[in-house]
């Protein structure tokens, strides 16, 4: 007759109830006649009293407090009101008073890392003494990691990003498409690609999936979005760069300007800040128990400023820079600094690249033969899309390639797919990993990567 109930379902409503619950054994405790449990499920804990009386003997309480950590146990009991409010579990105003405990799958009684060492903030660890655990010794140990409440949090608000993305997308007419992930050439005509074995000859892991875009575009499909795997073969060793990463990537023709597409995916990044703050605030407030910070804030309409203004804001600031210089990572930072200053935004648009630091399938700009029609956008100060307006043209696309010295072999099938007609397009790839470690203010992207990998890491 007892119903199974999710663990944080359990509040004062179903105060007298008898439950069934499925969960691990977080902590015990014995104490005389009495064992407390900590049953935890996701990012969500309950006490649970093993007492000696009429459910339950000497022995009873004897083996639950005897139960190893992280084993998967079912509980029998009934829900009763706390007489005062229990610290250190979700569930607050209740307890659950057990009848019967059965081990389902029972846990090695020797952890590599301990929970409650893994949540807590590094600077609490520093100020009392107590254990932190590094980041080497999470990912080694993953499956233990991802078990943590923040861990939890990141990836269910992760999970909402994918959702909101799609959903926002196919709500504004787009259709969502699936591309190659092996292919025969880079696909950004670079060298920073995977090679790998395909039967008598190589192949590549994609970089992107930016030519199968075009290409559905010039099928006349108009907006199209994908989510997937990105490989990118850089040895970069940093704080943002993963060597895999998922890419949510958006392509569309447009009718008169490429502010069409560029306004498009800048609401869509809204509306994705706006669902996450509406229905995430539960796992938002979890990971800023670790990891506090200040909430993200945006405007709406998103603010977009040239290139140029962000490099004279700088040079306001003291930074020495060139009219045609790309923005390092620390000039980026100091922007967004500035940018939140003056403007009070965590995410703002930078247009009208210098063309000289974009790819060679860029679109100069019809106005100033220096400029382009290329677009970045950024979270706290750091990127999180790179975007522009793609040139359709096949005989302006073979000038731009010549300039940038790519053998025009390599990417024919490129070219080649703009010769039957092409709409005006534009696009960008977003990094997922990225837009969740800058919205939640993390220092590091792979704490939002499950099982990342860069240059260093290839398991687990």
């Amino acid at each position: 007759d007892r119903v199974l109930v999710r663990i944080k379902d359990l509040t004062v409503e179903k105060a007298d109830q008898e439950v069934w619950v499925r969960g691990r054994i977080h902590t015990s405790r014995a104490k005389g006649k009495q064992c407390f449990l900590v049953l935890r499920q996701q990012q969500f804990n309950i006490q649970a009293l093993v007492a000696v009386g009429q459910h339950a003997s000497k022995q009873m309480v004897k083996f639950a407090a005897n139960i190893t950590k992280e084993s998967i146990v079912d509980v029998e009991g009934v829900v009763r009101k706390a007489y005062q409010k229990v610290g250190g579990c979700t569930q607050q105003d209740v307890e659950l008073h057990v009848q019967r405990i059965y081990v389902i799958s029972s846990a090695e009684p020797r952890l590599p890392l301990q929970l409650d060492d893994a949540v807590r903030p590094e600077v609490e660890g520093e100020e009392d003494g107590r254990a932190t655990v590094n980041q080497d010794t999470r990912l080694d140990n993953r499956i233990i990691d991802l078990r943590t409440s923040t861990s939890q949090a990141i990836f269910c608000l992760q999970s909402g990003i994918c959702h909101l993305f799609r959903e926002t997308l196919i709500r504004k007419g787009f259709v969502e498409i699936q591309t190659p992930k092996i292919i025969s050439a880079a696909s950004e005509g670079g060298a920073n690609v995977f090679t790998v074995s395909y039967f008598k000859t190589s192949a590549y892991l994609a970089q992107s999936p930016q030519l199968y875009k075009q290409m559905c575009i010039c099928a006349d499909f108009d907006k199209v979005f994908c989510v997937g795997p990105v490989f990118r073969a850089e040895d970069s060793n940093t704080h943002r760069h993963l060597t895999e990463f998922v890419g949510l990537d958006i392509e569309m023709a447009f009718n008169y300007h490429y502010h069409e597409v560029v306004d498009e995916i800048a609401d869509t990044l809204v509306q994705i800040f706006k669902g996450l703050q509406e229905r995430f605030q539960t796992e938002i407030q979890t990971v800023g128990k670790q990891f506090p910070c200040e909430p993200f804030k945006f405007l709406e309409p998103t603010l977009r400023l040239e290139y140029r203004e962000g490099v004279a804001m700088l040079r306001e600031a003291g930074v020495e820079m060139g009219d045609e210089e790309d923005l390092s990572t620390p000039n980026e930072k100091l922007l967004g600094r500035l940018v939140k200053e003056k403007y009070d935004t965590d995410f703002y648009i930078l247009d009208k690249y210098p063309l000289a630091v974009r790819p060679f399938y860029t679109m100069p700009d019809p106005a100033n033969p220096k400029s382009s029609n290329s677009y970045d956008m950024f979270m706290r100060g750091e990127e999180i899309l790179s975007g522009a307006q793609r040139i359709h043209d096949p005989q302006l696309l073979t000038e731009r390639a010549k300039h940038h010295g790519i053998d025009l072999e390599k990417i024919k099938a490129y070219i080649d797919s703009f010769r039957f007609g092409a709409p005006p397009h534009a696009g960008g790839g977003i990094g997922l990993e990225r837009v969740t470690m800058l919205f939640l203010g993390l220092h590091n992207v792979r704490q939002t990567s499950m099982f990342p990998r860069d240059p260093k890491r290839l398991t687990p």
